[in-house]
């Protein structure tokens, strides 16, 4: 896998700042979109969780995963994350089930521990521990498919499951469970090697996707001055998404040419057995076309000028 052109995704959150849109043109705008690209040779879509945000953010991942499992039938669907300890597991793979049968198994089901304190209150959960039920939901789940107790059962045998974090624990986690990391960072293979190995899982098994942090245009410059005050607005959104403790995803947002992209990306995934990317389908209310080319750029240049900087990265390496 080291290597290896990774698959490359959208990740949406389906914001909508001050209300601007009717939510039915947001949902399916992002819809169309994801059909578009997928036609156009996407390989995953990603979505995420988060509740009480004054924008919207989408609050039920998986729900959207089967409205995109309905529209789509090639492309891999997953969550970065669901929420894990804010729902009861035979839920979760109920619902996870239901998905990957709309998709005729095409789900990557993605866990995390969450973070904010309001979230749990809301859910009646118990924050202090959500480290200790994300594991042991990630581990009763292929019990709860392989028992008959969730129906019905996945297609995929195993269902690929993955688990986020960005730090040492969440990395061990995702070893000891024997499933893939969602997050970039080479300082945490070793915890989740590590992890693998405390869990009697082969190393082979290893595998690492995430969040590229990238927008893509022709003009980066030009486009950077356009959609500044939106990545202002994420980034600020994760404190003031309801109030609550921990530590938010303050990530810096950086627009690149597709060239610019895979170079930035080739030296970010460099020796880790990585095997999903994705970026941003949008950032807040930005300029549709800007969108719009965004995706183009992702499906149609990315994927060649990224294998053209791993292809020179192979050779000086050897």
């Amino acid at each position: 896998m080291v290597g290896e052109i990774p698959r490359i995704g959208l990740y949406c959150d389906l914001r909508n700042p001050g209300g601007a849109r009717p939510w039915p043109e947001v949902y399916e705008t992002t819809l169309n979109r994801i059909v578009e690209a997928e036609r156009r040779g996407l390989g995953a879509v990603w979505v995420t969780e988060h509740h009480g945000f004054a924008d919207g953010y989408l609050p039920q991942p998986l729900v959207f995963c089967a409205a995109v499992a309905s529209r789509t039938q090639r492309v891999r669907i997953g969550t970065a994350i669901a929420i894990a300890p804010l729902m009861h597991p035979l839920a979760l793979a109920e619902q996870a089930a239901v998905v990957d049968v709309l998709s005729a198994g095409r789900l990557e089901l993605g866990l995390g521990a969450g973070y904010r304190e309001d979230e749990f209150a809301a859910f009646g959960a118990e924050h202090s521990r959500r480290y200790e039920t994300l594991e042991q939901t990630a581990k009763a789940l292929p019990d709860l498919w392989a028992s008959g107790r969730a129906t019905p059962a996945p297609v995929q045998a195993p269902l690929p499951i993955w688990i986020g974090g960005r730090g040492p624990r969440g990395a061990r986690i995702a070893g000891r469970v024997g499933g893939g990391f969602l997050w970039i960072d080479r300082d945490l293979l070793e915890p989740y090697m590590n992890g693998l190995a405390q869990g009697g899982h082969d190393p082979s098994v290893a595998r690492v996707g995430g969040l590229v942090n990238l927008f893509l245009a022709d003009d980066p410059e030009e486009v950077m001055a356009r959609i500044r005050e939106h990545g202002r607005h994420n980034r600020d959104s994760y404190k003031r998404g309801g109030e609550g403790g921990g530590s938010a995803p303050l990530l810096r947002l950086n627009v690149f040419s597709p060239r610019d992209a895979a170079r930035c990306i080739a030296q970010a995934i460099e020796g880790l057995p990585v095997s999903d990317i994705f970026c941003f389908e949008r950032i807040g209310a930005m300029d549709e076309s800007v969108v719009d080319r965004h995706v183009e750029l992702l499906t149609d240049e990315l994927p060649r000028c990224l294998e053209v900087e791993l292809r020179a990265a192979a050779a000086r390496t050897g």
